[in-house]
């Protein structure tokens, strides 16, 4: 069984940054990625990057390339997401799944079969 514990999240004005930070214990052997998916109220759940376990391969959504950056430390399996020039629609419950597939990041939901509880991510106009 693998957990996972977000922290990092918070309040913080718009144009700000907030690093989030995801720590997995316990062992899959389906842990082929690491990934950051968010969700706003009264919306679905949504990607937002992914980073491969073996290697450096990222993938991000549209919607942050540029503005975040997710990393990871294989020897404290935990992931990070940088988050630099935050806007009011970056606000959302965000969450670390671990999972993926062998042969290349991928953004879909259901190739994640662990995830956090999620952390509050808010940014003010």
């Amino acid at each position: 069984q693998v957990q996972l514990v977000e922290s990092g999240g918070g309040l913080v004005q718009a144009g700000g940054s907030l690093r989030l930070s995801c720590a997995s214990s316990g062992r899959t052997q389906s842990n082929y990625a690491m990934a950051w998916f968010r969700q706003a109220p009264e919306k679905e759940r949504e990607f937002v990057a992914t980073i491969m376990r073996s290697g450096d391969s990222t993938d991000y959504a549209d919607s942050v390339k540029g503005r975040f950056t997710i990393s990871k430390d294989n020897a404290k399996n935990t992931v990070y997401l940088q988050m630099n020039s935050l806007k009011a629609e970056d606000s959302a419950v965000y969450y670390c799944a671990v999972g993926g597939t062998w042969w290349g990041p991928t953004r879909r939901i259901s190739d994640y079969d662990y995830w956090g509880q999620g952390t509050q991510v808010t940014v003010s106009s």
